[in-house]
């Protein structure tokens, strides 16, 4: 069986999880404020053992971080014990670019500056995801449609996929909640991107924040998509972190079990009350005791 084919079975590379317990990271926006340093002690002292990068934590100019700066940035993670899983939201900085404005010459710089991060997500670490929410440089603006930005995202995906698969990289389209973004809003309008772009480097993922229109039971939805899912996001509906609210995760977390899914749970929160490792520490603790229940 080959690596490509061994993450279309289980859902991303197995790394050594202990048996019955899944993996955590948390994004690096929970501690916001802080030093990547800083950053990388607190995801440490909080439970994780993964960490996903939201890139403008890391500067301005994110790809334009010179050799030296990305080994530091390896280092820091290797020492604190923790796995780069990956980038998100990886559009946002610098300003300017988006994926299916009108302006063709915004997005070629887009699609080149989307080539940069790539590299950069290569070399912070081993079989990186990249996901592609970016809710602001994927919405259809100017008189665009819904589905002729969505064809966009298409095309940027297929120039795209190429280069993440030389490097060892998975884009992994995420379909945004209504309110957040009028282009991809389901896991079925996701894969059907994927499946039109016909790489193994690009994939999808399930974030319980944007199951706002899903209408049928989410581990139905989970089951059904589950060979294409290589990364999960937890967090209420709202924002907070999981546990601070009502969603449903144990069914969510029985349905991943039960598919043996190996790979990360991502702690993505957008309400940072009443400060970074705290809103941590109640997270891991609310999905570590939801483990103990499963069957």
């Amino acid at each position: 069986m080959s690596r490509r084919t061994m993450l279309g079975v289980t859902g991303a590379p197995f790394l050594g999880a202990a048996a019955g317990r899944f993996r955590l990271t948390i994004c690096s926006e929970t501690f916001s404020g802080a030093s990547f340093s800083g950053i990388c002690e607190s995801a440490r002292r909080t439970g994780y053992t993964g960490l996903e990068i939201d890139p403008s934590n890391l500067s301005g100019d994110p790809a334009a971080l010179t050799a030296a700066e990305r080994r530091s940035l390896k280092q820091q993670m290797k020492v604190n014990g923790l796995h780069f899983c990956g980038l998100h939201s990886f559009l946002k900085e610098p300003k300017g670019l988006h994926l299916t404005t009108p302006d063709a010459v915004v997005r070629a710089r887009t699609l080149d500056y989307f080539a940069r991060l790539i590299d950069l997500a290569a070399d912070l670490g081993p079989s990186p995801v990249m996901v592609l929410g970016s809710s602001r440089q994927r919405q259809a603006i100017d008189g665009v449609t819904p589905a002729d930005a969505a064809k966009r995202v298409t095309e940027a995906l297929i120039k795209m996929a190429p280069h993440a698969n030389r490097r060892g990289v998975t884009i992994l389209l995420e379909p945004l909640a209504p309110h957040l973004c009028n282009v991809i809003n389901t896991m079925a309008e996701a894969n059907a991107i994927v499946e039109q772009v016909k790489s193994p480097a690009v994939q999808s993922m399930f974030d319980t924040h944007n199951t706002t229109a899903e209408t049928a039971p989410l581990p139905d939805v989970i089951r059904r998509h589950f060979s294409r899912i290589r990364h999960v996001h937890l967090n209420e509906l709202d924002g907070r972190y999981p546990g601070a609210g009502k969603f449903p995760f144990m069914p969510v977390l029985q349905a991943l079990r039960d598919l043996n899914y190996q790979g990360w749970l991502s702690v993505e929160v957008f309400d940072f009350k009443p400060d970074g490792e705290t809103v941590a520490r109640l997270a891991a603790d609310h999905i570590r005791n939801l483990e103990q229940g499963l069957k």
